[in-house]
């Protein structure tokens, strides 16, 4: 018997591939001239084309789930060619089916890489055109399709009104950029808007990818640059939990996603380390308990193939970690992931299986008991 037979499976972390039209046909009149566009060339294939950004976003890695290792390339791909349970909600039943997933929260692809545009008016458009869109795709299967809004978190102000408007659109949680344009996340100026997504009941979300950090400069071989990109979720959880935000907020819910979790223990750890021995020198926010404490209670995680995260389980807290498939990426481990869960997860009680499958990303999203 498969796991997805026993559990209505629920991927954490999935993801979209936006249709040509998503911001063209959306997005507000003044900027429908720069809108991200989807354009051909001979040598690299499909592009989208966003403007205000050096590099265009080739199809190649995502939409790639499924491809062998040998077959992955940036480019050459075109969108006829993708997966089309990425725009199509009807086709992607028969994705999820094909994994033994029961529903998906769903994320951007497009939207990722606009977290990092400099022009906040142009992201806060594309932002809203892309809300639509989403809002659209999901409402055809609202319970197996759980939409992710998105920011840009301009202001204090705007942010509040994204909130408000996720939720009217019947979306689940909200993305936020790594970067903000007021101040950093840590700081109090930002308590009207987390306690605005607490009432909401829309949990926050960083990406990997999203943060100017994330920016695949590193030292030595171009392979070397994969090794960094959770060091963005990473850098916002410290400022999180030392700027004090969850000492200040103790109802706030904060996702990291796809930057795996099998690291959590020893940053637990070093965070404690860092409090107790440097904290005079060093200073944080004021807090009552030791760091590792609002991260075990707060602070939730996103991974697909990390066996090391069902290794050391019981070093974190089981009840933040959620599985995902990351389909349609090139990091998805659709449509093997039911043989990868029998092979990594073998040695976790019913309990955990079923916590960490469904449970906590139900309760997270405040879905119905299964």
């Amino acid at each position: 018997m498969s796991l997805a037979t026993a559990i209505p499976i629920i991927s954490a972390d999935s993801h979209v591939t936006e249709p040509p039209d998503t911001y063209l046909a959306r997005i507000d009149r003044r900027f429908k001239d720069r809108a991200p566009r989807l354009v051909h060339d001979d040598k690299r294939g499909d592009l989208f084309v966003i403007d205000g950004l050096d590099k265009p976003i080739p199809m190649g890695l995502v939409a790639a789930a499924g491809k062998p290792a040998e077959e992955l390339t940036m480019f050459g791909a075109r969108f006829e060619d993708l997966h089309r349970g990425g725009w199509d909600p009807q086709a992607r039943l028969a994705d999820q089916a094909r994994d033994g997933v029961s529903a998906e929260v769903i994320y951007p692809t497009v939207g990722m890489m606009l977290c990092n545009h400099p022009d906040f008016d142009y992201k806060q458009a594309c932002f809203d055109a892309y809300n639509l869109w989403i809002a659209e795709y999901c409402a055809a299967h609202p319970d197996r399709l759980l939409g992710i809004g998105q920011t840009a978190m301009r202001s204090v102000e705007d942010g509040i009104r994204d909130l408000r408007r996720i939720r009217e659109l019947g979306l689940r949680g909200v993305m936020l950029p790594g970067n903000p344009a007021v101040a950093d996340y840590h700081d109090p100026v930002y308590a009207p808007f987390y306690e605005a997504a607490i009432d909401l009941g829309l949990p926050l979300s960083f990406h990997i990818l999203t943060s100017q950090q994330d920016n695949f400069k590193t030292r030595g071989p171009k392979l070397n640059a994969f090794m960094s990109i959770i060091r963005g979720c990473q850098d916002l959880v410290g400022a999180f939990v030392f700027g004090g935000v969850f000492e200040r907020h103790p109802r706030l819910r904060l996702v990291c996603v796809e930057a795996d979790a099998g690291w959590v223990p020893h940053f637990m750890y070093r965070m404690d380390h860092a409090y107790d021995r440097h904290r005079y020198w060093l200073p944080s926010g004021t807090l009552t308990k030791m760091p590792s404490e609002y991260f075990r209670e707060h602070v939730y995680t996103t991974f697909q193939d990390d066996w090391v995260a069902f290794q050391v389980k019981d070093l974190c807290n089981v009840r933040r970690l959620l599985w995902a498939n990351d389909f349609p990426h090139s990091d998805s481990t659709w449509p093997r992931s039911q043989e990868l869960l029998a092979k990594h997860a073998a040695h976790l009680t019913p309990e955990e299986l079923r916590w960490v499958l469904h449970d906590n990303v139900a309760e997270l999203y405040g879905l119905p008991a299964a």
